[in-house]
């Protein structure tokens, strides 16, 4: 059986020049998929706000909604390294407000690192959860808890203003001890310069191919979200035509009596013709 990944096995892939897969997913079965396809580690994402839940954004998302999600993810996945969200407001209020929801994150789900958006102004809580033995991934670029202040989920760092904004993020990140930065929905030159610049790992999402790693929404991957299709997002499955015909093949042969036979019933029952006509005198009785 291959090794546990682990954050020292993550950082070695950056000076041997091997990529990250990254995969965000929210279930226990999808979280054993996704482990025996070898993914690296797996990012249970707030976005499950949208994909799991039906939400506009990410902003509705509960503590409790990370935590339930992120065990079944552990429960699923024994091999990859496995990063939690932490939703809007459960770090923004207080250094002590995002150590106390970190801690929970990890006790009460058994993954191994969380993530929060946001760069120098999140340095503090960055530098306080890993002072605590907590890994940090950090998310900068468009990061989408910020979709109001944005106006909408838009492209980030584009402009001389805007481009050297980020790369004092990702500073900012690395100094107060992440050792893994998301970049999203940046342009591919300004995350080449900065995955050059950092020691840390950069994982892109919109970021061009010169991160460290990518990551990319199981849903999207798969082609299960019909309609939804960003230029950010390439389909290597279309699971979602696949589960439709296999949803409207079960009710046709359902409302046709195809469905279920013989083969697909329990043995014979033990109890005689006679019982069970008695049995059903009685019922009507």
């Amino acid at each position: 059986m291959t090794d546990k990944i682990t954050v020292a096995a993550l950082q070695a892939m950056k000076p041997a020049g091997k990529k990250i897969v990254m995969v965000t997913c929210y279930d226990y079965t999808c979280a054993r998929i996704a482990d025996k396809a070898g993914v690296d580690a797996v990012l249970v994402g707030d976005s499950l706000g949208m994909t799991m839940l039906g939400y506009e954004n990410t902003l509705a998302v509960t503590m409790e909604d990370m935590i339930t999600y992120t065990r079944s993810v552990v429960r699923g996945a024994r091999r990859p390294f496995i990063i939690a969200d932490m939703p809007f407001m459960s770090y923004q209020t207080s250094v002590e407000e995002a150590v106390r929801n970190a801690g929970r994150l990890i006790k009460e789900t058994g993954a191994h690192c969380v993530k929060l958006e946001g760069g120098a102004s999140v340095a503090d809580r960055i530098r306080a959860i890993t002072e605590c033995g907590i890994p940090v991934c950090a998310h900068i670029g468009m990061t989408p808890q910020s979709v109001n202040a944005f106006g909408g989920f838009k492209v980030q760092g584009k402009g001389e203003a805007n481009a050297e904004r980020i790369v004092r993020d990702a500073l900012s990140v690395q100094e107060a001890g992440a050792f893994m930065v998301v970049l999203e929905c940046i342009p591919p030159k300004l995350a080449a310069l900065i995955t050059a610049r950092l020691a840390i790992l950069t994982v892109g999402i919109g970021a061009g191919p010169s991160c460290d790693g990518q990551v990319l929404v199981m849903q999207d991957l798969l082609g299960m979200n019909d309609g939804f299709a960003p230029k950010i997002i390439r389909r290597f499955a279309d699971a979602g035509s696949v589960m439709e015909k296999g949803f409207a093949d079960y009710a046709a042969a359902v409302r046709s009596g195809a469905f279920p036979t013989v083969e697909n019933s329990f043995p014979k029952s033990d109890c005689s013709d006679d019982f069970l006509r008695t049995l059903a005198e009685k019922i009507a009785d």
